[in-house]
């Protein structure tokens, strides 16, 4: 268990791994179940449990790599040869990619943007905790994403969508950090309604 000065300085340091540097081996069976587990941990208003998780690896991963490249031919008419195995491998990027899926139910009092909130919530946890076990992480989502036909090959049924796909995996170089935002630039103290400037 990391103290909590050890849990700060991590989350202070956390960064993506590139895809490209994603690599074998991923996270055993064990690893995996506890990744699932830590991303659950998240704020659910009203306990919907609105997301849900998909696996993508193994010989499926590639078939839905192909059909993802055919809609990408029909949506784009032509592709170069590199631009076509980018869309076969799109899902295909790591030893095992983990679609959090946001799942919001209709009939509740809990509005819709609240809901889809919680499966993002629950990506970053995913996100956090993969760093955190030694391995590599990169949250994606894609034009597949936000297509009716890309959802389908992926998995997801029409009323859902897809909060992102977190790719994991082992890396063996150090990655360099990304300039950080301002966050004194981006903080302000409430001063009372907002007025237009």
């Amino acid at each position: 268990m990391l103290e909590s000065h050890e849990a700060l300085e991590f989350l202070k340091i956390r960064k993506s791994v590139p895809l490209t540097q994603l690599m074998a081996p991923g996270p055993s069976e064990a690893q995996l179940s506890d990744l699932l587990e830590i991303a659950a941990r998240v704020p659910d208003h009203g306990r919907m449990e609105p997301w849900r998780f998909i696996l993508y690896r193994g010989s499926a991963v590639i078939k839905a790599g192909e059909a993802l490249a055919e809609i990408a031919l029909k949506k784009n008419g032509q592709l170069s040869d590199e631009e076509l195995e980018r869309e076969h491998n799109r899902i295909n990027r790591a030893p095992v990619a983990v679609g959090v899926v946001s799942n919001v139910v209709d009939d509740s009092n809990i509005p819709e943007w609240e809901q889809f909130l919680s499966a993002g919530a629950a990506a970053m946890n995913l996100v956090t905790a993969t760093t955190a076990m030694g391995f590599g992480a990169n949250w994606v989502t894609g034009w597949y994403s936000s297509d009716a036909e890309g959802r389908k090959v992926l998995g997801l049924a029409p009323h859902e969508r897809m909060a992102g796909i977190v790719h994991i995996g082992s890396y063996d170089r150090a990655i360099p950090d990304r300039p950080r935002p301002d966050v004194k630039a981006l903080t302000s103290e409430y001063t009372g309604p907002y007025q237009a400037s």
